[in-house]
């Protein structure tokens, strides 16, 4: 948040690091500031999902239910985010994310990234970049779960 409790701001962190503060204030204008209450859902899985999320403040959690078990997946801080898959590729979501406490959060659906993209090509290319890093990551933490769980 912003010294002003009324003005969140996004911060500059993970994918919007490159981003200086006046595209970031652009760029958060295309989306919308959402207060997240502590045990609401605010993805459910299963459910369509088609935007992506930052965390400015608080902390979430993504679960999954297999096999009648609810597995977390991860913790969601300040600066991370959350629905890059479904942002470039809609689709249902792959998991339940729920506040731990009190959060905000921004959203930009895809379309909305389009215009952005539209608009602020070369902020957009560095959003891009950003959200690309991202899902890598996340792809090398998973093959790397998945070696040690079948490791012959």
């Amino acid at each position: 948040m912003s010294s002003s409790l009324s003005t969140p701001e996004l911060p500059p962190l993970g994918l919007l690091q490159p981003l200086g503060d006046d595209d970031r204030r652009i760029l958060s204008g295309y989306g919308e500031f959402l207060p997240v209450q502590k045990d609401q859902h605010l993805i459910e899985e299963g459910l369509d999902q088609n935007s992506l999320f930052v965390v400015c403040d608080g902390l979430l959690h993504a679960t999954t239910m297999r096999a009648g078990h609810l597995t977390l997946l991860g913790k969601i801080k300040r600066g991370e985010t959350i629905g890059e898959m479904n942002l470039l590729d809609p689709s249902k979501a792959s998991a339940t994310v729920t506040a731990v406490e009190f959060s905000t959060v921004w959203r930009i659906s895809s379309e909305s990234l389009e215009d952005f993209m539209n608009a602020y090509p070369l902020p957009a290319a560095h959003l891009l970049i950003g959200i690309g890093r991202t899902l890598a990551r996340r792809v090398r933490d998973v093959n790397e779960k998945i070696a040690r769980f079948y490791s012959v």
